[in-house]
């Protein structure tokens, strides 16, 4: 298996197996009862183990809906580390964010209560995860091939802030915008950074503090 970049190294076959058998638990409860209703003591209590060793295994409850998570984010990034353009290597690096964005978008549409699970747990969980780090790491290089006049480290938090689950979660329940609008709006946001730099018409925020 490709292992999600900026993660732990893999554990052993027997602490491997422990933690596949808490996850089936917890994907038993999640899909019966919804995520609300997932809790460290209420895995411990359906699994016939002790409440420590769930912390020891997932560290709280944003470290369990991550790895709720795990498998569908191993396979987006070997898509988009390794597969086939535009969403893999062989793309401009616009086509290439406009692709990484669509596919986020599309993943959100499944699983977003589970991102925002993960997300709500502390305030920064979200950017403290592997995944995060590794989406925000590929936006970056993307967007300094694309354009090498801007921050592209903060870009790279922007568009993934627009990725938040509460956002996807408000503007599909309560704005009703489609998946389609929402890729469209993006789309522009990526037209902006596609136009051509006029000379001298930009400047990067490192310049804008002296």
């Amino acid at each position: 298996m490709l292992p999600v970049l900026g993660q732990p190294a893999a554990e052993r076959s027997d602490a491997a197996r422990n933690r596949q058998a808490l996850l089936a638990v917890a994907q038993t409860i999640v899909a019966s009862s919804g995520v609300a209703a997932l809790s460290m003591d209420g895995l411990a209590a359906q699994a016939g183990v002790g409440v420590g060793t769930v912390y020891r295994r997932f560290k709280d409850r944003a470290g369990l809906a991550y790895a709720l998570l795990d498998h569908g984010e191993r396979r987006f990034q070997e898509e988009f580390l390794f597969g086939s353009p535009p969403l893999g290597p062989g793309a401009p690096p616009i086509a290439r964010i406009r692709a990484f964005l669509h596919a986020y978008i599309d993943r959100l549409d499944t699983q977003a209560e589970l991102h925002l699970f993960a997300e709500c747990h502390a305030p920064t969980a979200r950017f403290r995860s592997g995944a995060y780090q590794t989406h925000r790491a590929h936006l970056a290089l993307l967007l300094t091939q694309a354009r090498p006049d801007i921050s592209a480290n903060y870009l790279a938090d922007a568009l993934l802030a627009l990725l938040g689950a509460g956002l996807f979660l408000h503007q599909r329940r309560e704005l009703h915008l489609t998946t389609n609008q929402m890729k469209a709006g993006l789309d522009q946001l990526l037209n902006c950074l596609d136009a051509a730099t006029e000379p001298n018409a930009t400047r990067t925020l490192d310049a804008e503090r002296h």
